[in-house]
């Protein structure tokens, strides 16, 4: 994670490889990779190791939010609408985590009333 924050998202590639030899099925390293790949212009490796992710725990809100976005990119927009419903089913309880709550609501509220969506995730 230090080489993530360093903006060394190859790098942090790399470690989160490794990571994940001894822990397969570690969400947070999962998810990790995927905010790793989706810097790195790499959507579809994000895609995949979100839905990974999912598949062992689908009520990882993160992991909802970031698919959700991605999904909304590639032009998906019943499973992005998806995504983000089970995100706000289950929003991280953080306080810092009001903004991507209150992004999410906005981006569901437009895809259910058929606007053009902005696909930010809320940066």
């Amino acid at each position: 994670m230090a080489l993530e924050r360093q903006g060394d998202f190859d790098a942090a590639l790399t470690s989160y490889k490794l990571a994940l030899r001894d822990r397969p099925n570690d969400t947070k390293i999962l998810q990790n990779m995927a905010i790793a790949f989706t810097k790195t212009h790499r959507p579809e490796e994000a895609i995949r190791y979100y839905r990974h992710a999912l598949d062992i725990n689908p009520d990882l809100s993160g992991a909802n939010y970031g698919l959700a976005y991605l999904l909304l990119k590639r032009g998906d927009r019943p499973a992005a609408e998806r995504h983000l419903e089970a995100f706000l089913a289950k929003p991280p309880s953080e306080p810092e985590s009001e903004r991507w709550v209150k992004h999410a609501e906005e981006t569901l509220a437009s895809l259910r009333a058929g606007d053009t969506v902005h696909d930010d995730a809320g940066q």
